[in-house]
């Protein structure tokens, strides 16, 4: 009886089946991260301010990350469920780090004026 019901039971996954990416979504992603490494390069030649510098590297950092996770982890492919979640939690750290340096341009003439006075008092 107990064998009959542990063999009647068994979970939704597919273990022994792999998903295994074309060469074209591979090509195409690794040539989409290349367009935004030249695009993340020749926006630091411009300068857009401070706030919106950091806005739009950030925004190119969590495309590339949203990329590489999508097709290079193949998460594309997997269960909508896990990609809402990775996707979730990469924007939300996305925005934390970017509230945080944000607020950097706060204090950062403090922190030069303190400087200056310490290399003067030596």
């Amino acid at each position: 009886m107990a064998d009959s019901h542990a063999s009647a039971h068994h979970d939704d996954h597919d273990h022994g089946i792999a998903h295994t990416a074309s060469v074209k979504v591979l090509l195409g992603t690794w040539g989409a991260l290349m367009v935004l490494t030249v695009i993340t390069v020749l926006a630091t030649k411009v300068d857009f301010g401070p706030s919106l510098n950091l806005a739009i590297a950030m925004a190119i950092a969590a495309v590339k990350a949203t990329l590489v996770i999508l097709f290079f982890m193949h998460l594309f492919y997997d269960k909508l469920f896990h990609t809402v979640l990775v996707i979730g939690g990469l924007c939300a750290a996305a925005l934390f780090v970017g509230f945080a340096l944000m607020d950097s341009g706060q204090y950062q003439d403090s922190i030069r004026w303190d400087l200056d006075r310490a290399v003067q008092t030596k």
